[in-house]
């Protein structure tokens, strides 16, 4: 599974909002992060439509998520960006060539989309038990508990 660059781009971004005291406009987190203002932005308005983060218009506006960082997984950020489709779609493939089967030969999937479909709940199960908060916790017991505290002050000094 390959997933579009924007997709780290949107984690790392509820990670910070959810340290914000006050909107973060979308050029400050672009800042932060070293990464193009407007495409960084494409992802927020994704991240905005799923209703994970909202603009907050005017002079001191920016972005802020609409709940908790613990009630967001990564499931969420994931499909808002990248969309919910499947990673694998079939195409019946088994019913072409020389040797295809009739349509009526294939009413059931065959092994490759079982397969696929199995890993693909399991990848999706994954990413919905791991939340923003819990990605925040993990960040912070990387750099030895400084981390949070080095993104608090350098989002709220601006």
């Amino acid at each position: 599974m390959k997933m579009s660059i924007g997709v780290e781009w949107a984690m790392h971004c509820c990670v910070s909002l959810g340290q914000a005291l006050a909107p973060i406009p979308a050029a400050r987190l672009a800042e932060l992060h070293g990464v193009p203002t407007a495409y960084l932005a494409k992802h927020l308005q994704a991240l905005s439509r799923a209703g994970i983060v909202r603009s907050v218009p005017g002079p001191t506006g920016g972005y802020v998520l609409t709940r908790a960082a613990a009630e967001i997984s990564m499931l969420q950020v994931v499909e808002a960006v990248d969309g919910a489709e499947p990673a694998f779609r079939c195409t019946e493939i088994r019913q072409n060539g020389p040797l295809g089967l009739p349509a009526k030969s294939c009413r059931t999937r065959c092994a490759v989309m079982r397969a696929m479909t199995t890993a693909d709940n399991a990848w999706r199960t994954a990413l919905a038990a791991v939340t923003i908060a819990d990605l925040a916790a993990s960040i912070d017991a990387d750099s030895d508990g400084t981390a949070l505290d080095d993104l608090r002050e350098w989002l709220n000094a601006g």
